[in-house]
């Protein structure tokens, strides 16, 4: 299937590695200049080189934080022209509700709603003169299901999504479409990580690990495994795509079924 989106623009903030990189990919591979995104030049280089070693594509790179302010800014300058903007910037942390202080509620705001939040308000503009755009955050089910161990981490992607459907409603009417989608646990590298880090401390075999992980943390998993970035990449690059035109205003859910609803 052609995604049409050749001489797109795709920005996908935090894509380095993870699952914005396997978004950066996905939507390189199907013909747009894809804007990859990371804290460090070093990162940020290494990620375009390995695209470009990999297959023929137009990448372009933009090191900053994109938390702060001054760096969107930044980034508006340089790349003035986006008509795809995936806010997939996010930090994570198991935690006790009791030791969140007042700092790290405001960080993981910061990082992981204002950074998108910020993005959509610079970039909406032109979308609206052009009539065309996607904006895509990259929420969580913990945005439904609230995990006990990082309730902060839960409270931003809940509220990604409220940003999604809100931003969505003034887009009526256009041919810009603001929706979110929600993985559910899935492979990056920081899970890729923690697992072997468990696997070794426990002297068991990373595939127990995460069969235990299943049974006990996410026991309403359909897919009892954690789902693959690319299988995160592959929804977001047909939500970007003039094929998803009917779709504005959702929490498209890439979650292996953990949402036990049926709506």
């Amino acid at each position: 299937m052609d995604l049409q989106l050749a001489k797109k623009i795709a920005l996908v903030t935090g894509s380095t590695a993870g699952i914005g990189h396997a978004i950066a990919v996905a939507l390189a591979r199907e013909g747009a200049t894809v804007i990859v995104n990371g804290r460090t030049s070093a990162a940020v280089d290494e990620a375009v080189a390995g695209m470009k070693a990999r297959f023929p594509c137009d990448v372009l790179g933009f090191a900053g934080d994109l938390s702060l302010a001054s760096s969107a800014q930044d980034l508006l300058q340089r790349h003035p022209a986006v008509d795809i903007l995936v806010n997939n910037l996010g930090i994570f942390e198991v935690k006790p509700f009791e030791e969140i202080s007042d700092a790290d509620w405001r960080r993981f705001f910061d990082v992981n709603v204002l950074s998108g939040a910020r993005l959509a308000r610079l970039y909406l503009p032109a979308m609206r003169r052009r009539n065309w755009g996607r904006i895509i955050f990259i929420s969580s089910e913990s945005g439904y299901h609230i995990p006990a161990e990082m309730i902060h981490y839960g409270m931003t992607k809940a509220a990604q999504i409220a940003v999604a459907r809100g931003l969505a409603e003034t887009t009526a009417g256009t041919a810009i479409t603001v929706n979110s989608v929600l993985p559910g646990p899935t492979r990056s590298r920081g899970v890729a990580t923690f697992v072997a880090e468990m696997a070794a401390q426990s002297g068991r075999s990373a595939q127990s690990v995460e069969s235990e992980f299943f049974k006990m943390a996410r026991p309403t998993s359909l897919l009892q495994r954690f789902a693959t970035p690319e299988e995160v990449a592959a929804m977001v690059a047909y939500v970007a795509s003039p094929l998803a035109s009917a779709t504005n205003g959702a929490a498209l859910r890439v979650d292996g079924g953990t949402i036990k609803s049926a709506f």
